[in-house]
């Protein structure tokens, strides 16, 4: 049972070599889609081993054993084993619960914040200019969505870029691109192993939009400039946008800005085999852990005599 629990505290860890992967093979929405989906479930399933491995702990504990009417011992591996394993995993679990809401609360107040000094700016359509000498520009979800960009980015492109840029933030909430970035930083909080993949989802919601905004100006060059040119103007400038309003200046924007330079190509052989491996990332540890999870279960079964060994 141990053993079952831990192979989904392991296989996170091998995830973002192969979501690095995925953004070279697949196109950016599928990555986009096929990440966010593996890490998900990887997130899922290490919350629940960590939660077995919590309660195994606790039901070696003579008076958690008789809260959980417990008539023989747990039957588990030694507890040399077990007990540092579930404090470990009581750690882990209280340090991801106390770094997810403190990241809950200060996204949620970057929100409102961006939110009130948008909603207090008139709008053309979905454009909202505010005054601001610090370049910047992104897509702030909510109701109605708003493109958002500021005087200082304005003066910074050309009217073909803008335009472009536009066009990238129009997609990212046509995409809702946000929803990604959301679950991609609560799984960071949930495994260390997930939190560099967090950077992956991120880059692939950029590089859609990218490919999004191309396709809508019909001008790769022109995307590409205007994405160059606007993160050398926001480079090094203030912003109060909450993580999960995608801009065009995040990520790493050389590497973005040479995939849309370069010629498309497809290899359905490599997409095929890398979308295999996330497959096999999330099979692997669902498997394990809800094995884990189920003989657990019925090691708590035998201890409480409802079930023969």
């Amino acid at each position: 049972m141990i053993l079952l629990l831990m192979v989904p505290l392991l296989v996170p860890f091998a995830l973002g070599p192969v979501a690095r992967r995925c953004l070279d093979r697949l196109t950016p929405v599928a990555a986009l889609w096929s990440v966010t989906l593996a890490l998900v479930v990887l997130a899922g399933a290490s919350v629940a081993s960590l939660g077995a491995l919590v309660l195994t702990g606790l039901l070696k504990v003579p008076l958690f054993a008789g809260l959980g009417d417990l008539v023989h011992p747990l039957r588990t591996a030694s507890d040399l084993v077990v007990l540092p394993a579930a404090a470990a995993a009581t750690g882990v679990l209280t340090v991801g619960a106390w770094t997810v809401v403190r990241s809950a609360l200060r996204q949620l107040r970057a929100f409102r914040s961006a939110r009130h000094q948008a909603d207090r700016r008139p709008a053309a359509g979905d454009l909202c200019v505010i005054e601001s000498p610090h370049p910047d520009a992104y897509a702030l979800p909510g109701r109605p969505h708003r493109i958002v960009v500021t005087t200082a980015m304005l003066r910074s492109l050309g009217a073909d870029e803008r335009e472009a840029l536009f066009a990238h933030e129009r997609a990212h909430n046509a995409g809702g691109h946000h929803r990604f970035l959301v679950v991609a930083e609560l799984a960071a909080h949930c495994h260390p192993g997930l939190r560099g993949v967090r950077a992956s989802v991120a880059l692939a919601a950029e590089r859609a939009a990218d490919e999004a905004a191309a396709l809508a100006v019909g001008d790769r060059r022109l995307t590409a400039r205007a994405i160059a040119r606007a993160a050398l103007a926001a480079d090094g400038a203030r912003t109060r946008r909450p993580d999960f309003a995608a801009a065009a200046t995040t990520g790493p924007v050389p590497q973005r800005v040479a995939a849309l330079l370069a010629t498309p190509r497809r290899r359905p052989r490599a997409a095929a085999l890398i979308a295999l491996l996330l497959a096999a990332c999330a099979a692997v540890s669902a498997g394990a852990s809800g094995a884990g999870v189920i003989a657990f279960h019925h090691e708590v079964e035998v201890a409480q005599g409802e079930e023969a060994r």
